[in-house]
């Protein structure tokens, strides 16, 4: 009688774990995205440079957002695993970095369709949404959530997994990603903090699912 007890204590411990964690994630979630709207009249006003994508750190920092970019690292990835993880396990860290960034890449175009909002104006930092009777299956001129910083997120989420040393350029290279696209003034701020969260809780989704299939531990 005593066995089931001492194996449920653990189980109940992660459970607590697990429970803690998403409720501070969700709650810096949260947070971070009612500063970004808070943020986004001076954001608009001030961050704003035209010239950005005419520099070559702004065109570097663009294409992180460009699904292409990942598939040629994924193709990388896969080249370099061949062969040393098994006749199927080397497909398995290149897979992901196809998989997370266009699994948040494709998420983008369709929250846009959902919230609707416009991409910011030239003249006034004010929202405009297109009503859902007008072109309701194209998200064309709407700027919630940017797919870019999707899709920079995504990659990173994924890289970080597999190189957790690096972590931190990974994050700090999406997050280049979203400043480009608020200074030429193609998203909000709030755009591109709302890219990031929802790309991160798919990418975190995907990852343990990756990886618990390769039973390493998430």
């Amino acid at each position: 009688m005593s066995t089931p007890e001492f194996h449920q204590r653990p189980l109940a411990g992660a459970d607590s774990d697990r429970r803690k964690r998403w409720l501070i994630t969700g709650t810096f979630a949260v947070l971070a995205i009612v500063l970004a709207h808070a943020a986004d009249p001076w954001a608009w006003a001030t961050v704003r440079d035209a010239r950005v994508y005419e520099r070559d750190w702004g065109r570097l920092l663009r294409i992180l957002g460009f699904l292409p970019t990942w598939l040629i690292v994924a193709v990388a990835l896969l080249a370099h695993d061949r062969g040393t993880h098994g006749p199927n396990g080397w497909r398995w860290r290149g897979g992901l970095l196809v998989l997370v960034p266009a699994a948040a890449g494709g998420a983008a175009e369709v929250l846009k369709l959902v919230f609707r909002r416009l991409r910011p104006g030239e003249t006034s930092p004010d929202y405009l949404f297109r009503p859902f009777l007008e072109d309701p299956w194209s998200n064309r001129g709407m700027g919630l959530p940017s797919s870019h910083m999707m899709v920079a997120m995504g990659a990173a989420v994924v890289l970080a997994r597999l190189f957790p040393q690096s972590r931190w350029l990974w994050y700090a290279l999406a997050a280049g990603c979203g400043y480009t696209r608020v200074a030429a003034g193609a998203h909000y701020a709030s755009d591109v903090v709302v890219a990031a969260v929802v790309a991160w809780l798919i990418g975190d989704a995907i990852m343990r699912w990756g990886l618990n299939k390769r039973g390493t531990p998430p």
